[in-house]
């Protein structure tokens, strides 16, 4: 019989676990949740002790020791729970037959828990507290609304909403302050990671950022590690417990999309070919940005294409060396601008700050150089990218003749801690006045991306924003790549003539 040891997530107790534990335990399993230290009524504090991470990891310890010998154990981490979940099963890897990842992401030895912290604004509070020594109090739980601040509250029902916030406790300091310390007995561990994709990740976004070739992340394409994904958003347990019941049941069968190695396809989607053929021109690398430059008198206006993200420090080639990008940026000298490609410093969510710098220093060095005219100039962004339209939507320069974008992103999503931020483009729109807006839509985006594309679109209409949709309708995200050529080539030509159009007026 498999016996699943449940662990529950930051501020909450046994009682999320209460449907999906009584959906396995109908199916023959055991399920048994972990009722954490201070954070569950059935376990509460000694005020005479410090609880920490180490108290948790040892509560997971106690609820492991306490299954037969005889017993398969799918260890089950939730949020914050997958940081004592982890640690426990490093210390009884024999034990422990899958460790489940339920939408968190992935501890390393040495780090706390606070790194997956989604709001950046008391993350970085809470960091200054332990550089300070502050290590002591608790963190005050969410309430109602509050709760979107620590993941997608997607098809959570009212009710349920209501009872989080009425059953939340508070979050000792201590538990997301004190490093994660592991010895590396839990790498044998078979592995499922289960994702909301209404919190923000898919398997194909997963599978991407294995494609970038970061050594960190190879270890996802292991035979050992399955994938699942559920369409609603963190709190699953909350929102679909019999389909979580359900795929905690086939990962414990050993099911799961499995991940493509990096070498086994030799074209990644952001290696393959770009879909129109163009005509060579050489690159002229200048510090961080390629410029490619069309045969003709200077200066000539140019095209900036910013890629999208986030992207492993460590994946090669950089982003301006893509098949895509350059694609892009010898089209646009074919249609008689310099085009220019770059690379920027977006590889977490994190780093949007760092990114929208690395951008801005890369317009001045192209505005400064004598083949291009500095008073016409154009942004192109991609993907994840998109974020970084807000700046230049809220104040446009008058050299700005054209901001156009494929596929991107253009509303944080719900696990990247940056609803309050300044990328927000959505909202930045509002200010963009009469800068011409060149919008390449995908049909068949993905459901969180394509929200916050439809939100920018309504939000460009009602501000009369001069906006014009370039539509590929049968496209994925990635269209040049990932779908067939004829389907992309006449949405791509359009768009960049638009571009250059208004470059030229």
């Amino acid at each position: 019989m498999t016996v699943f040891i449940m662990v529950p997530g930051v501020f909450t107790g046994t009682h999320v676990w209460q449907e999906t534990a009584a959906r396995l335990t109908a199916a023959g399993a055991e399920a048994h949740p972990v009722a954490l230290t201070g954070l569950d009524a059935a376990r509460p504090a000694d005020p005479s002790v410090t609880t920490d991470l180490e108290t948790h990891i040892a509560d997971v310890l106690a609820a492991v020791d306490a299954v037969g010998t005889d017993r398969d154990i799918v260890l089950v981490g939730h949020d914050y729970g997958i940081h004592p979940a982890l640690g426990a099963a490093d210390r009884r890897a024999e034990r422990i037959a899958r460790l489940v990842y339920l939408d968190c992401g992935m501890p390393r030895n040495g780090v706390p828990a606070l790194a997956a912290v989604p709001d950046r604004t008391l993350r970085a509070q809470l960091a200054e507290r332990s550089e300070r020594g502050d290590v002591d109090g608790e963190l005050t739980p969410p309430a109602g609304e509050e709760w979107r601040r620590w993941g997608s509250t997607a098809e959570v029902p009212g009710t349920a909403l209501d009872r989080l916030s009425a059953l939340a406790a508070p979050q000792p300091l201590r538990t997301l302050l004190q490093p994660l310390r592991l010895s590396g007995a839990v790498a044998a561990v078979p592995v499922t990671g289960v994702l909301c994709t209404g919190n923000g990740v898919s398997v194909d976004l997963v599978q991407r950022l294995v494609d970038f070739g970061d050594p960190t992340l190879t270890a996802l394409a292991q035979p050992r590690v399955g994938f699942f994904e559920l369409a609603t958003g963190h709190w699953p347990m909350l929102s679909c417990p019999a389909d979580l019941a359900d795929v905690l049941l086939r990962a414990a069968a050993g099911e799961g999309r499995r991940l493509r190695p990096v070498g086994t396809d030799s074209s990644p989607a952001h290696l393959r070919p770009f879909p129109l053929d163009v005509p060579e021109v050489a690159r002229d690398r200048k510090g961080q940005v390629d410029l490619y430059v069309p045969a003709g008198e200077p200066p000539r206006p140019a095209v900036i294409f910013v890629h999208g993200g986030p992207v492993p420090a460590g994946a090669r080639p950089t982003p301006r060396d893509w098949p895509t990008l350059v694609g892009y940026a010898r089209l646009a000298a074919a249609e008689g601008a310099v085009g220019v490609t770059l690379d920027h410093s977006l590889h977490d969510v994190a780093d949007y700050e760092r990114a929208a710098g690395d951008v801005a220093d890369a317009v001045r060095a192209v505005r400064s150089d004598p083949r291009v005219d500095p008073e016409r100039i154009a942004l192109w962004f991609f993907s994840g990218g998109g974020l970084l339209t807000a700046d230049w939507l809220a104040e446009p320069p008058a050299w700005l003749r054209c901001l156009a974008a494929s596929y991107p992103v253009l509303a944080p999503l719900p696990n990247w801690g940056l609803t309050d931020s300044r990328f927000h483009p959505a909202r930045a729109v509002a200010r963009a006045g009469g800068l011409p807006l060149v919008l390449l839509r995908a049909g068949l985006e993905t459901p969180e991306i394509a929200a916050t594309v439809e939100a920018f679109v309504t939000a460009a209409q009602d501000c009369g924003a001069r906006l014009e949709l370039v539509d590929v309708p049968d496209g994925h995200h990635g269209f040049e790549t990932l779908d067939p050529p004829e389907e992309t080539r006449p949405a791509l030509l359009h768009a960049m003539r638009s571009v250059i159009a208004h470059l030229e007026s």
